[in-house]
């Protein structure tokens, strides 16, 4: 300890010293700078005041330094004992040498020991007793000195350490002792009670002596093992339902198929990978060739906008570089080269979210995977550029996106085609009675009606036999269209199969269900369908029921339309009939308000209407 003490203050002292000459150069060399650039006239004057303030003990024009003299400029090897006298500093004007000198005399060496608090000396073959450091000439520091520390001998000291140490030993084990006797029992008891919890018997206490930090000890154990033993009761009682809930949980993330999720999780992970500041997930829209924003995350600029709003923001494909990325399927990154509509960073790496490659037929080659967007990260935290092994990173998270698109557009298109109709892209009979089921229990639990319309063709068999099935596919498209046109946005419509349809009404009674009849079946008889420059005319019988009127349950109500429909075709067909309510006393409607014809130019039926209700349409 003592030696690196030395070893530090000598440091100090050294930087110390070399500062202080150091300073003096500076002064000796501004005070010749001084003289050489005032006339040859003054410069007496000049000398004599620089002299005066003590910034030089001579200055000399023209003249040679003393042999013992350091020059500041271009120090010499110190030979010999004889010591530096002083040292000086020259300024070189034309033909002009200005030299200004120091004294290094007895006075300037004793401000050098107190400024660096050791001896100074110059550098000598006889040198005191002590720790020395020696000063080798450079520029700025021209005199060879030697700085010392006297010796210390800590005589004292190695003789109070071992009685220090021997004190501290015998009072250790004193107390050692002491502790000992008073900790041994309460431990004990601890270490009892700790194997009896180990061993399940978690009603396991123990006694608290004295209100110390052993009895303290005691009473938190106790309290975790009542904790414990209630946190364990709970668990044994919720452990069928926990069992329940898991198994809920790994079905649901086994048959997720929400995109937005998964691309979240998705683009949350890629950034604690890499470390990114921001993300980005674009997907992009055939439609329109552009790529819309799905999600992101700590986006700057125009696109910090609330989640909701985020699909708005869009870019086309092939301008900017996700534009790029996503025309060519290339990755890239660099720095801060984005165009202006794209997120502001410093840094960037954008990969292609591609769509796994998979063969039409065992054996053919994989196709080219087709890109589906752009997956990109923002400046990195701690302003690092992105690395190869960030883009290698972030391309297993693009692929892993790839996939999930590509199974939830599978998904999504193989439910499609399993619930709608491919001819008229209207939901099909599958999907028809899950949601008539469902609008049933909708209405039933809110108070509510719900209205059933349904609707065949006249005469459809004479379309397909008089103008071939091609033309008959075209009528069902264009009825289908028509009913579409028809109909408000809660309203679902359904092709029950043939030439038969459905359609259901939410929250619409008796009254508002003839209404509709009436404007479909005008908008179906008024304008024939034109196929391959043929006109085709067409009409549609309805049947309309109610629930509750109609029917208890979602069978009973179809059922009840369905009579009704072959009433309005037993009528002459081209109108439309109201159920009979399968409890005449329970309903609002009478016997006699279940019949109606389309007006041929009106569309008004020719029998009164069955009376509104307060809900409904």
């Amino acid at each position: 300890m003592s030696r690196d003490r030395t070893a530090e203050r000598l440091d100090h002292a050294a930087s110390t010293v070399r500062t202080g000459i150091a300073a003096a150069c500076l002064r000796l060399q501004a005070a010749a700078d001084a003289v050489a650039v005032v006339p040859s006239g003054d410069r007496g004057n000049v000398v004599g005041q620089l002299v005066k303030r003590g910034l030089a003990t001579d200055i000399r024009i023209d003249g040679t330094a003393p042999p013992a003299t350091g020059d500041c400029a271009s120090p010499a090897p110190h030979f010999g004992n004889t010591p530096m006298n002083t040292i000086s500093a020259r300024a070189v004007t034309g033909d002009v040498v200005v030299t200004a000198e120091q004294s290094v005399d007895t006075a300037f060496m004793d401000r050098l020991e107190a400024a660096g608090g050791t001896e100074v000396t110059f550098t000598s073959t006889e040198q005191p007793d002590g720790e020395r450091r020696e000063l080798i000439p450079q520029t700025g520091q021209p005199l060879a000195l030697t700085l010392t520390v006297p010796p210390s001998e800590p005589t004292f000291l190695y003789v109070v350490l071992p009685v220090a140490v021997l004190v501290a030993a015998l009072a250790a084990v004193l107390v050692a002792r002491r502790l000992a006797h008073s900790t041994t029992r309460p431990l004990g008891d601890l270490a009892w009670a700790a194997d009896r919890v180990a061993d399940g018997e978690l009603d396991t206490r123990v006694p608290i002596p004295h209100p110390d930090e052993l009895g303290r000890l005691a009473a938190t154990f106790n309290r975790m093992t009542r904790e414990l033993q209630a946190y364990v009761q709970a668990l044994t009682a919720s452990r069928d339902q926990l069992r329940g809930h898991l198994a809920i949980l790994g079905e649901t993330l086994s048959s997720t198929h929400d995109l937005h999720r998964i691309l979240q999780v998705i683009l949350r992970t890629a950034l604690a990978a890499t470390g990114a500041r921001a993300g980005l997930v674009l997907l992009i829209d055939r439609p329109t060739g552009e790529l819309v924003a799905q999600c992101g995350i700590g986006l700057a600029g125009r696109w910090d906008v609330p989640e909701s709003e985020l699909p708005e923001q869009r870019l086309p494909v092939g301008e900017g570089v996700l534009g790029a990325v996503a025309a060519s399927g290339e990755p890239r990154r660099g720095r801060g080269e984005l165009a202006s509509a794209e997120p502001p960073c410093r840094t960037y790496v954008a990969v292609p979210i591609c769509a796994p490659g998979v063969p039409e037929e065992p054996g053919d080659p994989v196709p080219f995977p087709e890109t589906l967007g752009v997956l990109a990260l923002y400046d990195r935290v701690g302003g690092d550029a992105f690395d190869d092994s960030d883009l290698s990173t972030l391309r297993t998270f693009a692929g892993q996106a790839g996939v999930a698109v590509h199974n939830v557009r599978m998904h999504e298109e193989a439910q499609r085609l399993s619930l709608t109709d491919p001819l008229t892209g209207l939901w099909n009979y599958r999907y028809l009675r899950e949601s008539l089921r469902r609008e049933v229990e909708r209405a039933s639990r809110f108070g509510r009606m719900l209205a059933v319309l349904v609707l065949d063709l006249d005469h459809f068999k004479d379309v397909n036999d008089t103008y071939g099935h091609a033309a008959g596919d075209a009528v069902l498209g264009e009825f289908a269209r028509r009913i579409r046109i028809g109909l408000r946005e809660v309203d679902v419509a359904f092709r029950q199969g043939g030439e038969e349809f459905v359609v259901l009404l939410p929250e619409t009674d008796a009254y508002g269900g003839a209404i509709v009849a009436e404007r479909l079946g005008a908008a179906v008889r008024d304008r024939p369908v034109v196929v391959e420059g043929t006109q085709i005319p067409i009409s549609v019988s309805i049947g309309v029921a109610v629930f509750p009127e109609h029917g208890e349950n979602s069978p009973q109500v179809l059922a009840a339309a369905d009579r009704a429909l072959y009433a309005a075709k037993r009528a002459g067909r081209d109108t439309f009939r109201l159920a009979e309510p399968g409890d005449v006393t329970k309903s609002v409607v009478s016997p006699g308000d279940h019949e109606g014809d389309f007006h041929p130019t009106t569309a008004v039926p020719t029998g009164t209407r069955p009376p509104q209700h307060r809900r409904g349409r």
